[in-house]
C-alpha cells in the first residue's frame, strides 16, 4: 500500500484570491522561477532543476499539480474550498515508488515549511 499524507490549512482570503495567489506563487517563492509557454514553472531546488505545472479548474476549486525533480515525480491533488471570508487548502501527497520512507519523511518536512511560507504569502496584504 502506498504511503500518503494530507495537509490542510486555512488562509484569511476569499477563494478566488487564494486560487490566483497559488497559481502565481512559484515566481514569489523561488527567485529563479520562470513559466514556459506550455504552463510549466521551472526553478532550482536543493536536488537540482525542477518543474511544476498546475491543472486547474477554478469553478470546482481544483489546483492539482505535477511536480518533477531529479529524484521523483509527484502527482498532487490540491483543492481550495470556500469558508465564508476564508479558504481551506488541502493537498494529498502520495509517496513515489522510487523514494524511500526516509526521503518521503524529509520531503514532508520540507513541504510543510513551503506551505507555511505559502500561507504567509497568500495572507500578505494586497
Amino acid at each position: 500500500m502506498a504511503r500518503s499524507r494530507t495537509l490542510s490549512f486555512t488562509v484569511k482570503r476569499r477563494t478566488g484570491d487564494t486560487f490566483d495567489a497559488i497559481l502565481n506563487s512559484p515566481a514569489k517563492m523561488m527567485s529563479d522561477a520562470v513559466k514556459s509557454d506550455d504552463g510549466w514553472w521551472m526553478f532550482s531546488t536543493p536536488r537540482g532543476p525542477a518543474k511544476l505545472k498546475f491543472n486547474e479548474n477554478r469553478s470546482f476549486g481544483i489546483l492539482d499539480c505535477v511536480y518533477i525533480d531529479e529524484e521523483s515525480k509527484w502527482d498532487v491533488p490540491m483543492r481550495v474550498v470556500p469558508s465564508a471570508e476564508e479558504s481551506e487548502i488541502m493537498i494529498t501527497l502520495i509517496k513515489p515508488e522510487n523514494i524511500s520512507d526516509e526521503q518521503f519523511n524529509q520531503r514532508m518536512d520540507e513541504i510543510g515549511q513551503a506551505f507555511s511560507n505559502l500561507k504567509s504569502l497568500i495572507e500578505k496584504p494586497l
